[in-house]
């Protein structure tokens, strides 16, 4: 499972970038959505590179987004509790386990696919720059999780 946060803002977006990345949920700055490992998000990955940057998240820090940033539809934020009511899982933390395995998505338990984060504390490193030259940009792999926690 891929954590993919949006970098760059719309300014100067190729069309079919734009279409991309309207695809993935990306729609503003500093929102995230979380995709399958499959050849399809991988190619959108790949053509939206110079927008966004991802990689492999563990359980536990999708357990801390989740319960800072996650939504239910109307508003208000998911909790141990909504999720006992309302749902198979009985904590935030086995819901994180079970979107890592791919066994669930946030859609369909009526919890907004799109994260809405805070930009990170002590700023984004060169948004014009790919990860492995020093900005932010681009494949991080395990390097994601500490974006996360920045922006969670």
């Amino acid at each position: 499972m891929f954590l993919v946060i949006r970098v760059r803002g719309t300014t100067g977006v190729i069309g079919s970038i734009a279409d991309t990345l309207k695809m993935l949920r990306l729609n503003r700055i500093s929102h995230a959505v979380l995709v399958e490992e499959n050849p399809s998000y991988e190619g959108m990955l790949q053509k939206s590179k110079d927008y966004v940057t991802w990689g492999e998240i563990d359980s536990e820090t999708l357990a801390e987004i989740i319960s800072k940033r996650g939504e239910i539809s109307g508003g208000e934020k998911v909790t141990d509790e909504y999720l006992k009511e309302n749902t198979d899982y009985s904590s935030i933390d086995d819901l994180a386990k079970a979107l890592v395995n791919g066994e669930v998505k946030l859609s369909d338990l009526d919890i907004k696919p799109v994260l809405r984060l805070h930009p990170p504390r002590k700023g984004y490193e060169d948004i014009r720059v790919s990860f492995n030259e020093g900005g932010s940009l681009g494949y991080r792999g395990e390097e994601i999780k500490d974006l996360a926690k920045k922006m969670a």
